[in-house]
């Protein structure tokens, strides 16, 4: 007898509500192996997505742009900018 035979006879010797609680865990296992497998297995899709937006990324031109900020249009804004150049720091 294999191990089918041997279970769907011990279920046949369960009352229904022992009979319910074994199904109820018979759920649980096939939806834990599913969540298992799901994760283990990267989805195709998602890969080549990820790879086309890898090449299309390596592909850009990223020099700088030659352009000059525009002037500050009030007095607060030249006062910070300059506090900001102070610092050290770049706009």
């Amino acid at each position: 007898m294999n191990i089918r035979h041997t279970t769907i006879a011990k279920l046949q010797q369960l009352s229904e509500r022992l009979l319910q609680e074994v199904s109820d865990f018979i759920d649980f296992v096939i939806h834990k192996h599913r969540a298992e497998i799901a994760n283990s297995q990267p989805d195709e899709v998602l890969i080549k997505t990820w790879s086309r937006w890898f090449e299309s990324v390596d592909h850009l031109d990223v020099t700088p742009l030659d352009v000059t900020p525009p002037e500050p249009a009030s007095t607060y804004q030249r006062l910070l900018i300059n506090k900001y150049q102070q610092q050290g720091l770049e706009l």
